[in-house]
């Protein structure tokens, strides 16, 4: 590697003994060795390495591998590493068909777990003492001070706890970012002092010993960025219909005008809800989130959204050009901080947060599945849902009321796996209507639920198993017939649909 490279390398390596260590992808992936504990960086599709886990995946020795990271990577990392079949074991959330593909034929153990608390497992060893960290940034500083990309996730817990650390350093990402992070590192227990979504009560960086870091890749290009589709009749009618019930929402009293913190999850559903805001009178906005995505950034581009709280930023190419050509401004708006404070339980009731996420289905009663199909298979998995619909002010739900052309019913009987149960969804959200369940029985949810969210076409269904329950259950509470409770799912994995064919 010749002296000039190196030499132009020193703003984005700043100590001398780093720069020794450079070194290609290939030679950084010949340290890794089978049934090895990684830990890498990323989230939401944002912040992951790219070179080194495409080199491991092309050397294909490293077999039985545990791969931890913040959430979700991308194809160059659980992608390629599942297709060369490395992967044993992963955690916590994953979005890639080919590893999806692996879990559910029972080729990868996977541990779903809330994202809050990834890095408590990573702190106990629950998974093993980690070998390598692998992490994409922007730099590092004199002091060992690790500065991320656009996302934190549990980069600092994954560095803390890791024995060796590789960089991952891309280029494309200016060294200005620095400061645009929040890394906490209160104990245990400690009340974290965030009183303000902006606040910012850490460090900029991830400190890490100089002597772990055992090698140094140079990435000059950005990767793939995050693709949304435009929306569509049914996302933008969601979106309508939660519009209009926050519109009403925010005359209750105890809100005294203004809407309390938004967290929205992933997906062309939350996006819509969100570009919603931008004709909705709505001004002054906050959000307390785990992910910006386009639509939230352009919110805050505009002035309608004050500040962002969020551990990722997953952007599309362009906003991600608009994010670094101002990045003054974006600073002063946007701070992104570790996932055990983006998801953290009690900041999230101190902010009284509106949580909404999306659901797979829906049953009458109100408990929502997230994460599975037809109850054996996995999506992507919780995510940080639970996190908000647990703990938020206020829980939202949302779903096309049917799927796969209108086979399947997304208001269903009894959902095939319970991922929030009733206890936590307070609004139910298709495009045919919403229901407010607060203070509602069981019964009175399902009659609320049948009437304003079920597709139309399966709602004389509903209510005549509701009925029929109500007639041979055991109990008046949450009457079911158990033997039928499923006979929706069953059908559909005999014959494709849910339709009775009566």
């Amino acid at each position: 590697m010749s002296c000039v490279y190196v030499d132009s390398l020193k703003d984005r390596i700043v100590p001398d003994e780093l720069r020794g260590r450079l070194m290609s992808p290939e030679e950084a992936a010949a340290l890794i060795r089978p049934r090895m504990v990684l830990g890498f960086s990323g989230f939401a599709s944002a912040g992951y390495p790219k070179l080194i886990p495409q080199a491991i995946a092309a050397r294909g020795e490293a077999v039985g591998l545990t791969v931890l990271a913040g959430a979700s990577t991308g194809p160059e990392l659980d992608g390629e590493l599942a297709k060369a079949g490395l992967i044993a074991c992963r955690a916590p959330f994953q979005s890639e068909k080919a590893l999806r593909n692996d879990i559910n034929r029972g080729a990868v153990s996977y541990c779903d777990i809330h994202l809050s608390q990834m890095p408590k497992y990573l702190r106990e060893e629950t998974f093993g003492r980690i070998d390598f960290a692998i992490i994409e940034c922007v730099m590092i500083d004199a002091e060992g001070g690790i500065v991320p990309t656009t996302t934190l996730g549990a980069v600092d817990t994954i560095v803390k706890m890791a024995d060796s650390v590789m960089l991952e350093i891309n280029t494309s990402f200016p060294t200005e970012l620095k400061g645009i992070h929040d890394i906490y590192t209160g104990g245990p227990g400690e009340v974290i002092p965030i009183t303000g979504i902006l606040d910012r009560v850490g460090s900029p960086t991830v400190h890490c010993p100089l002597e772990k870091i055992k090698a140094v890749v140079i990435n000059e290009t950005p990767g793939l960025a995050a693709n949304f589709q435009a929306g569509n009749d049914v996302s933008d009618r969601i979106a309508g219909n939660i519009i209009e019930f926050l519109k009403e929402e925010v005359k209750r009293p105890h809100y005294h005008g203004k809407l309390p913190p938004l967290q929205s999850g992933l997906g062309n559903v939350a996006n819509a809800v969100l570009y919603g805001l931008r004709d909705s009178g709505f001004k002054h906005l906050t959000m307390f989130t785990e992910v910006v995505q386009d639509t939230a950034f352009e919110l805050i581009r505009e002035g309608i959204i004050d500040g962002a709280s969020t551990t990722s930023l997953s952007l599309s190419a362009e906003s991600r050009d608009e994010l670094f050509a101002n990045l003054d401004y974006y600073k002063e708006r946007i701070v992104i901080r570790q996932q055990d404070v983006s998801n953290n339980p009690e900041l999230i009731q101190r902010f009284g947060v509106i949580g909404m996420n999306t659901a797979i289905e829906a049953d009458i009663y109100g408990n929502v599945n997230s994460t599975h199909i037809m109850g054996s298979g996995t999506m992507n998995g919780v995510g940080g849902s639970c996190d908000f619909a647990r703990n938020a002010g206020l829980t939202i739900f949302m779903t096309p009321a049917t799927a796969k052309g209108g086979n399947i019913s997304c208001i269903v009987p009894m959902v095939s796996h319970v991922d929030s149960t009733e206890h936590d969804v307070h609004v139910l959200v298709t495009e045919y209507g919403l229901a407010d369940l607060r203070g509602k029985s069981p019964c009175e949810r399902a009659e609320l639920i049948i009437e304003k969210c079920c597709a139309p076409e399966y709602r004389q269904a509903l209510r005549s198993y509701f009925e029929h329950a109500k007639s041979v259950a055991p109990a008046q509470h949450t009457p079911h017939d158990l033997s039928q409770a499923l006979s929706w799912h069953v059908r559909c994995l005999k014959t494709g649909s849910m339709h009775s064919g009566e």
